[in-house]
């Protein structure tokens, strides 16, 4: 039976492995590796862009697994360890808490002492898996269910990964239509206790529109590492994409910082729709505050920082208009309220943040027949939520 340095041996000779590997041998290498702990059956799935399916990484193996019809798919969108058969496990691969795929693997037995090798052996398959994914076509190949417009290839790499947390704060975000995302952006990042967020929409749906929300995204990111107020970085992308285009382009867009102590959230809405505070399982109102015109035109204007303290257990909704505009054939609007009662019933249901915006933008998606006219994302803030461990295998 393994020992436990023998499995400390297997890891660390794995992780020195991987150093000069290309994704494409990482199975190989788990594989071999994996099979000195009796570790066998070793299925590498990374899910798509949607996260519709999870695709096998391994070169022969050419089927995928539906996310929503398989224990593969349970696995990953319940972020629990699936036994199936006598000792075969589905277990979620994790970049911290964002969802990047599943392993599966076949074990000697089901020992605790096994079942705790099978994690550990996850969580360095995902860091491999990240470490290769920004220089693999590959990777971004099998990810994808279809091309990808040139807007969206704008747009995409400016992402930060769409789900993070602490032991107090829950960020998860959502863009749609992946492949023809053109106008749209979100952004975090935290510095000590404060999580600053953004979230952009810029006007069309071509590759200017990928330009100008990635000028808004860009010029943000600039402006709050050199330390500007949340004023003074909105009027930064105003003069920024106004300069480039003239007044002929312009993006909307809510700028915010949240202290993750204290719950105090500070914000400037730039002709955004308003964020929803959710509280207690109900939707309480939106944040409003005077909207500054757009950025882009650069007019005569004083954006206005407003406040709100939180309560523990808050959920913070930031979203662009396309979610709540989407239209039926019949013309209905999905609506404000049909948006936040979703979220608010997939709480109430024990579901991960994560998963409750993609099931939700599948929501919007079959309600406007499965093409959106305007793009349409979405980002969940929770604040000392008490549901951190739902974002951890269980």
């Amino acid at each position: 039976m393994p020992t436990d340095d023998s499995a400390y041996a297997m890891l660390a000779a794995l992780l020195e492995d991987s150093h000069l590997a290309t994704l494409e041998q990482l199975p190989e290498l788990v594989e071999q590796r994996a099979a000195a702990l009796g570790l066998s059956e070793i299925l590498i799935l990374l899910a798509d862009l949607r996260e519709e399916s999870l695709v096998a990484l391994h070169p022969e193996e050419k089927h995928s697994f539906p996310v929503d019809a398989s224990m593969a798919g349970r696995a990953f969108r319940d972020l629990v360890l699936i036994q199936t058969g006598a000792h075969h496990f589905w277990i979620p691969l994790l970049d911290g808490t964002e969802r990047i795929g599943v392993l599966g693997v076949a074990a000697p037995d089901r020992s605790p002492s096994t079942v705790d090798r099978v994690r550990a052996l996850a969580s360095l398959v995902a860091l491999m898996l990240v470490s290769k994914r920004p220089h693999s076509d590959t990777y971004q190949r099998l990810v994808r269910a279809k091309p990808m417009a040139v807007a969206a290839e704008v747009v995409w790499p400016l992402m930060p990964p769409l789900t993070f947390a602490t032991d107090n704060l829950v960020l998860t975000a959502v863009l749609e239509p992946a492949y023809e995302i053109g106008g749209d952006a979100i952004d975090y990042a935290i510095e000590g206790h404060v999580v600053h967020l953004s979230i952009f929409d810029a006007m069309g749906h071509d590759q200017s529109a990928g330009l100008t929300v990635a000028l808004a995204t860009a010029t943000c990111r600039s402006y709050r590492r050199r330390g500007a107020n949340l004023v003074d970085t909105s009027v930064g992308i105003d003069e920024v994409i106004g300069e480039q285009f003239g007044g002929r382009r312009f993006a909307t867009g809510v700028l915010a910082e949240l202290d993750f102590q204290t719950g105090v959230l500070s914000w400037v809405n730039r002709g955004h729709p308003p964020p929803l505070l959710i509280r207690q399982g109900r939707w309480l109102r939106q944040l409003r505050c005077r909207p500054a015109p757009p950025m882009g035109f650069q007019l005569p204007a004083s954006p206005v920082l407003c406040h709100e303290h939180l309560e523990p257990g808050d959920r913070l909704l930031f979203y662009t208009d396309g979610i709540v505009e989407a239209r039926d054939a019949q013309g209905r609007q999905f609506g404000l309220r049909r948006f936040a009662d979703f979220v608010i019933r997939r709480e109430a249901d024990g579901c991960p943040a994560p998963e409750t915006l993609r099931r939700l933008m599948r929501t919007v998606l079959e309600h406007q027949h499965g093409r959106l006219q305007d793009d349409a994302s979405a980002l969940l803030v929770e604040w000392q939520h008490n549901r951190e461990k739902s974002l951890l295998i269980s």
